[in-house]
């Protein structure tokens, strides 16, 4: 496959990827974690999407600014950012075929969870927001992006809809502010997995800009077990080492 073939079919499955997290409010950049990690290798893959997810979390936050219940994400901040510091931190250590098999592992480990924290019918006040964030940026320092399991906590806080998709978003757009200074700092994050993880974020912008269109009319939860099916036999393969 040519370069050119290569970007236009990675930046399609990107745009659907933003789609999707533009609907729901997650899954764009985990839904690209095995397609990425099979292009890239797992070492560039978790800084080049980082920088993309800080990119469709600020566009997802921007199509609904006004719903944004800022309280929640100052909380939420104050515990993400440090913790995601030291999760960076961890991951500039990391040998690259241990984290392959680590994302693999997250990836399997996502779907049980998202599915007990729906099933407990959580609900978070607003000083829990902090350890959910420490919680929630130490994992994704280490594996990248952690929204299926992060998202339930918002929605157990009482959100809905824009506000919901806005507070998530900016929240977690800290977190890939904070991973984006680390893997600056240890060289994870040169100027080619730079420039590779803004266009892969531009694509999730349009996606992000489509969701927004669609959120109101898609019934999510048949599509939810699709993805969750893909993302069991993706995480299978990359702990197999496939």
């Amino acid at each position: 496959m040519t370069d050119a073939l290569f970007w236009l079919a990675l930046l399609s499955v990107a745009l659907v990827a933003g789609t999707i997290g533009g609907v729901v409010g997650f899954g764009s950049a985990v839904l690209l974690l095995p397609v990425c990690t099979w292009a890239f290798g797992a070492a560039a893959t978790v800084p080049m999407l980082t920088i993309a997810a800080l990119i469709g979390n600020l566009s997802r936050a921007a199509f609904s600014w006004r719903e944004t219940d800022w309280p929640a994400v100052g909380h939420f901040v104050l515990g993400a950012v440090p913790a995601a510091a030291v999760g960076a931190l961890l991951f500039v250590e990391l040998d690259a075929e241990l984290v392959r098999r680590l994302l693999g592992v997250f990836l399997l480990l996502m779907i049980p969870a998202r599915r007990w924290a729906a099933r407990q019918k959580l609900v978070i006040r607003r000083w829990q927001l902090v350890p959910v964030g420490a919680a929630m940026g130490l994992l994704s320092g280490i594996v990248g992006t952690v929204g299926p399991v992060n998202a339930p906590f918002f929605l157990a806080h009482g959100l809905v809809k824009g506000a919901y998709l806005a507070t998530e978003a900016l929240g977690a757009a800290a977190v890939h502010v904070t991973k984006s200074v680390v893997y600056g700092r240890f060289a994870a994050l040169d100027p080619e997995t730079l420039g590779r993880g803004v266009l892969i974020g531009v694509a999730l912008m349009g996606g992000a800009w489509l969701g927004k269109r669609i959120v109101l009319r898609l019934e999510t939860e048949a599509f939810i077990r699709v993805v969750e099916a893909l993302l069991a036999a993706s995480g299978a393969a990359m702990v197999a080492g496939l």
